[in-house]
């Protein structure tokens, strides 16, 4: 049952599909949930189902957790980033579509900027934005441009891995951790040029992002925030009152950019729409004087520096 439903799933070019104890099942289509069949999925079917995607110490997770993330890949169907949780009718899944085909940048509509910014040695980018925004899939497409057009070593730090790179002009070396935290001492000294985090959830990760741009080190990460102005709130705000300053000088000397994005309705589909902030010398100056808020103005007249606000323009 369950690997029909991802294979009708993909055929639909669906990007998430929805199981839950005593509903039927639904996918997203173009940002909008439709259901698929008429029929409740049994509890307990559902939950054997899915259980038998677990191996031992992911079981023994889920049930400390009442949640589990993983990737599951299905042969000759598909790979999907996968969210088993506990909820009030019993077990259920959300199944992230991932494409096989890492898309260009081109493909992807990002702003040219973007190909210049992978040229920096070191710093941090931060690629931003909601749930199901696109983040994976446009931080995915920065690192398979990397590995087309320069001889990097890059090592992701992810939860779970999504994409799969081959290796071209780059050695890319794929890690599977949560608290990416904890060993970003050990990651330092492992000769990477380039580090790719997964999403910076708390003060600890924020900090170890920081660290390593400041050792030399090009790092990009993701954060859950819906604008630039945002993004510098959220990782200052996040430490206490007494560090701000710190952080402010970390971020302000250390960030190169912050790429914001969201997707809208388009021809029947969907198309992402993105947000530009690099961190020029008057943006760090702001940012390291606590002056946030004045740097949208210098967003909005930034276009030759490579800036762009948002807008919903199609």
């Amino acid at each position: 049952m369950l690997n029909s439903m991802l294979a009708f799933s993909l055929t639909q070019k669906a990007s998430d599909l929805h199981l839950s104890s005593g509903e039927a099942p639904c996918i997203r289509i173009n940002g909008k949930l439709k259901f698929i069949s008429s029929d409740k999925l049994s509890p307990i079917k559902l939950k054997i189902e899915l259980l038998n995607l677990l191996d031992d110490e992911q079981k023994v997770t889920l049930q400390q957790n009442q949640q589990i993330d993983f990737a599951y890949y299905l042969k000759n169907v598909g790979r999907f980033r996968v969210n088993i949780f506990y909820q009030q009718r019993g077990i259920s899944a959300a199944f992230r579509i991932i494409n096989q085909q890492i898309p260009t940048l081109c493909e992807i509509e990002a702003p040219e900027i973007l190909k210049k910014l992978v040229n920096v040695e070191s710093g941090i980018i931060l690629v931003t934005g909601a749930t199901g925004s696109g983040k994976s899939t446009t931080l995915a497409s920065l690192i398979q441009y990397i590995n087309q057009v320069a001889a990097k070593h890059i090592i992701t730090l992810e939860d779970p891995i999504e994409f799969i790179y081959q290796n071209e002009k780059s050695l890319i070396q794929q890690r599977e951790i949560s608290h990416f935290g904890e060993v970003i001492d050990s990651l330092l000294r492992q000769d990477p040029d380039i580090i790719m985090l997964g999403e910076l959830r708390n003060k600890i990760t924020i900090q170890a992002a920081l660290t390593a741009a400041e050792t030399g080190h090009l790092v990009f990460a993701t954060l859950h925030t819906n604008s630039a102005i945002q993004t510098i709130n959220r990782i200052i705000d996040v430490f206490e009152y007494g560090s701000r300053e710190l952080i402010r000088t970390q971020l302000s000397s250390s960030l190169q950019a912050i790429i914001c994005q969201k997707l809208i309705s388009y021809n029947d589909t969907r198309k992402a729409i993105f947000e530009v902030l690099i961190n020029t010398p008057a943006v760090s100056n702001l940012i390291s004087e606590g002056k946030i808020k004045q740097i949208l103005s210098l967003m909005q007249t930034g276009q030759k520096s490579g800036m762009k606000v948002m807008s919903e323009e199609k």
